[in-house]
């Protein structure tokens, strides 16, 4: 009674206030009241058509209605069973005052039929009362309980689906609607749709009832792909109960099998004509075949196993041969289609071996017009004019490459370099041009006509074809292709080529590319993760990639390209930090050293580092991203429109000046994604390492420290003297480097107060500053271990001097050196605890713990006069 009260109360609101009467009010209860009271039938059916009337033309009408209508109307349905009319008469007005009508234009304004909804529900006697009308005899009566519970379902799912539950046989009578008449199967179709989805103890009383025999034997009448309405209806419920649902797909499998879902992508005489409704059903049927490839839900111990067996026994049913003609041969096919079957195939071979394998022979085409399906496949992706057809393809090379060594080696053993005019010759010309030779034609396209788009969708390619193997990376590291030039004998490497293109991506404006989107903000990341793919942990890739200084140089300006997007320049930063981990060589300026010093002069170490949390921060990189649903459900409110299907690169396309491109969002997977955060972690803490230390290191090995047979005493000394000078610098370019960590630390721990407070708020700061914090204590350890060394050499020196009086001038000269290294670490240590206490009183002031955090740290180091001054200038 209380919800019925307040029910009241929003009409008296609605018609004026609490005490008021509308006309409609009246009038809605007059005709009640004759219902209800009522002596004569004929006035009794009188008022409810007249009722029925009114509720579907007002929403004042309506929401009257919903405050006293439905207890009057119920009992009829309750106790006159036997007066047909009657019950047809009170369902047709419920239909009415739960159909929505015309949407006013004000947000907040009430909705009368979602009110009502929520009224007639709320009560679990009235949907069992409207369940058993399902067995009632006039077609009517139960045609239009159906489109009450359909109603319901929609407007209050979770409330239906728990009453329909506790209800005995209640979905068995929804069940039997389905061997109904046409038009109430149809209805009590549409009804199961919306039942089943994310209810999975409903899901499996339904197929207990025969739900897959039922649901195929419909499409079948139907025509299969060929149907209507009816066939989507048909899938979207079969896909209900597959998704995430292992035991369900099981019991498909090892009952009904896969035969009359394969059946469907069979295309029947009119295989050039895609109807709208044939294209919905089509993405349906490859909709439930990617369920069967994903195999359940994450939380499924049987998951894996279920999914292999799904593949194992979709190839063994031919279904491979229908997605390639579907995705590759058939291009009268829309858009959305191959696309979807295109993603299918990528699934269906992915870490299965049968499956790769299978895929890796397969041929198509026609008499002699014939190649091997991978080489189809690598044309749409260079050729494609739809970015969504090219993701789809790359997709398939993703999944076969995917922990595939075998697969890769046969992939790079066609890359051979060919002549100038073949490597340039068009794709279209010969039908037998090798993998290999399209992919470097794909590469090397932009020499002569400037064609970016196809050299980053070959480079893209590439890039699978080397992940994680290193065979491969070094039978691609040696290729080089004759130059444009003309020049005779003349090569370039492939890698120095890619640094080309990359950088010409950035430096000009090519022409619109083959998907009509603006600009080019995908190409330049997509290059990058072939370098990157390219350098990890391989070491002559590093050394190719630095043989040509200029590389070095171009990669530090585009990681502080502030034009460049946030994955352009973090990518790039990445590449100089394998740059850094992968470097092995000795040789001068091109070693880890000279590395790391070119990013601290020409970037920064703060700078570069900000911009790994710049990359981590963007939606390519976020936990958004991973988390977001790759395809939705086809239902009708999404198929309702082919906008949605055949403008996809429109959505692509639009939105992003600024930004990544959209595309790279399914170009850089979760795999990639990981691997990038991977090696940024390893990236900083190589680089602070390599920079907290002294290019060589100088060990003090007591040997050496012994005089030689044939030395004399003046070139012995000589030698000590040399040696302790050495370890003077080492000392000095050591506290350089900690003066700039520290003066870091400063930066973004200090600075004035109100800056420092905005700061301080957020996380990556409080990164930065934990980093250098630390970067500092390492430092100050080492000069600590520098000086301890330094002590044992003036005490191996001493022990020498006794046996060197007849060159005490020599001697002299040492001692003197001796005396100027104590008196200038002294000064040293002056000014460096100076600057310590400073840092110290800063860090109170920032709440950190000091003492603790200068436990066990040597307090007697000092820079040189002037030091200071040339410290920050290096810093800056």
């Amino acid at each position: 009674m209380d919800l019925v009260s307040g029910y009241k109360g929003m009409v008296g609101l609605v018609f004026g206030n609490e005490n008021s009467s509308s006309n409609e009010d009246s009038y809605v209860q007059r005709l009640l009241d004759r219902i209800s009271t009522g002596s004569l039938a004929e006035d009794r059916r009188s008022a409810l058509i007249e009722l029925q009337s009114v509720v579907v033309e007002s929403r004042a009408a309506q929401l009257a209605f919903g405050a006293m209508g439905f207890p009057v109307l119920m009992g009829v349905l309750k106790d006159e069973r036997d007066d047909v009319e009657m019950i047809r008469g009170a369902l047709e007005t419920i239909v009415g005052a739960l159909t929505p009508l015309e949407q006013s234009k004000g947000k907040n304004e009430v909705q009368p039929a979602l009110m009502n909804t929520d009224m007639l529900s709320h009560e679990a006697e009235n949907i069992s009362l409207l369940l058993s009308l399902l067995s009632e005899e006039d077609f009517y009566i139960r045609y239009y309980t159906l489109q009450i519970l359909t109603a319901l379902l929609m407007n209050s799912p979770n409330r239906l689906q728990e009453a329909i539950l506790t209800i005995p046989r209640g979905i068995t009578r929804l069940m039997d609607m389905l061997m109904d008449r046409e038009v109430i199967r149809n209805e009590a179709l549409l009804l199961l749709t919306y039942l089943t989805r994310e209810a999975e103890e409903i899901q499996k009383i339904v197929v207990f009832e025969g739900a897959f025999e039922k649901i195929f034997s419909i499409i079948k009448e139907e025509g299969g792909s060929e149907g209507g309405v009816v066939v989507q209806d048909c899938l979207e419920l079969l896909n209900n109960l597959l998704r995430n649902n292992t035991s369900n797909q099981i019991l498909l499998r090892e009952t009904m099998g896969f035969d009359g879902l394969i059946s469907m992508l069979r295309l029947r005489g009119r295989a050039y004509s895609f109807t709208q409704q044939k294209t919905i059903n089509l993405l349906s049927v490859l909709g439930t075949i990617n369920l069967l490839l994903v195999g359940g839900s994450e939380a499924d111990a049987g998951k894996d196993a279920n999914k292999l067996t799904n593949k194992t026994v979709l190839v063994q049913k031919k279904v491979l041969d229908y997605l390639l003609l579907l995705g590759v041969e058939n291009q009268w096919a829309p858009v959305a289609v191959r696309c979807a079957a295109l993603r299918c195939i990528g699934d269906l071979i992915a870490g299965h071996r049968g499956n790769l394998d299978a895929l890796a022979s397969k041929v198509l085409g026609e008499n002699h017009q014939v190649e091997p399906a991978l080489n189809s496949i690598l044309r749409i992706i260079l050729r494609a004019s739809s970015m969504q057809e090219f993701i789809a393809a790359d997709h398939i090379f993703e999944r076969f490459c995917e922990g595939n060594c075998d697969g890769q080696s046969m992939l790079a053993s066609t890359l051979i370099p060919q002549p100038y005019s073949m490597t340039h010759a068009s794709i279209d010309e010969d039908v037998n041009m090798s993998f290999g030779s399209m992919v470097l034609h794909g590469l090397t396209s932009s020499e002569t006509d400037g064609d970016l788009d196809t050299c980053c969708r070959a480079a893209s390619v590439l890039s699978y074809v080397l992940k994680d193997n290193m065979q491969c990376k070094e039978r691609v590291l040696r290729i080089e292709l004759e130059s444009s030039s003309g020049a005779l004998g003349h090569s370039e490497p492939l890698m120095h080529l890619m640094v080309k293109y990359l950088a010409l991506a950035s430096g000009t404006k090519h022409k619109e590319s083959k998907s009509n989107t603006s600009g080019n903000s995908y190409i330049q990341p997509i290059i990058l993760k072939l370098l990157v793919t390219w350098l990890s942990d391989c070491p002559p890739a590093v050394n190719y990639f630095l043989d040509l200084r200029p590389h070095l140089s171009y990669l530090l300006e585009l990681v502080s390209d502030q034009s460049a997007t946030v994955s352009t320049r973090g990518l790039a930063a990445i590449l100089l930090g394998e740059c850094v981990i992968y470097n092995k060589s000795s040789e001068s300026g091109k070693d880890s050293y000279a590395v790391v010093d070119a990013i601290s002069q020409k970037v920064g170490l703060t700078s570069y580092f900000l911009k790994f949390d710049e990359m981590k921060k963007s939606f390519l990189f976020s936990a958004e991203k991973s988390t977001a649903p790759s395809h939705k459900p086809l239902s009708r409110s999404a198929a309702a429109s082919m906008a949605e299907i055949e403008d996809v690169d429109e959505q692509l396309s639009s939105d992003h000046k600024g930004e990544d491109h959209p595309i790279l969002s399914s170009m850089f997977d979760s795999g990639f994604i990981n691997f990038v955060k991977r090696l940024e972690s390893e990236i900083r803490e190589n680089i602070v390492n390599i920079y907290s230390l002294p290019k060589t290191e100088v060990a003090v090995v007591p040997a050496d420290m012994e005089q030689k047979t044939g030395e004399s005493d003046k070139e012995y000394i000589r030698r000590l003297k040399s040696f302790v000078e050495k370890q003077c610098s080492e000392i000095q370019d050591l506290l350089g480097r900690n003066a700039t960590l520290a003066e870091d630390l400063v930066k973004i721990g200090g600075g004035e107060s109100s800056y420092s407070d905005q700061r301080a708020t957020t996380g990556s700061e409080r990164v930065q500053t934990e980093t250098l914090r630390r970067d500092l204590k390492e430092a100050h350890q080492r000069i600590e271990m520098l000086k301890n060394e330094n002590t044992k050499l003036e005490s191996e020196a001493s022990m020498y001097q006794n046996l060197a009086g007849k060159v005490e001038s020599d001697l002299k000269s040492l001692s003197d050196a001796y005396n100027s290294l104590e008196q200038a670490n002294f000064q040293l240590e002056k000014e460096e605890q100076s600057k310590v206490d400073k840092l110290s009183s800063r860090l109170m002031e920032l709440g950190e713990d000091v003492d603790t955090l200068l436990e066990g740290i040597g307090d007697d180091v000092g820079l040189p006069e002037g030091g200071e001054d040339d410290d920050e200038e290096d810093a800056d």
